[in-house]
């Protein structure tokens, strides 16, 4: 894990065990993913949780574009 677990809405280690196999997989060309997958969906529940808005995300967290663009893809997922 790259983050200490700093808020409450972090995902315990239990519960990534969980989530991880049901998230889609990196693309196996293009360009490597820069931020952890780990960081990125804390940050999406960190938003879900407080209501804040995206500009108002934390900054030891990743880029609020790139938060904002895993969860658009998450939710056309569903």
């Amino acid at each position: 894990m790259d983050r200490v677990r700093r808020y409450p809405s972090d995902l315990t280690d239990a519960e990534w065990e969980i989530i991880q196999p049901m998230l889609p997989s990196p693309q196996w060309m293009g360009r490597p993913e820069k931020h952890p997958r780990r960081a990125v969906i804390d940050a999406i529940l960190y938003v879900v949780r407080t209501g804040c808005a995206w500009r108002y995300l934390p900054v030891d967290f990743p880029p609020r574009q790139t938060v904002y663009a895993h969860f658009t893809r998450l939710n056309d997922r569903v």
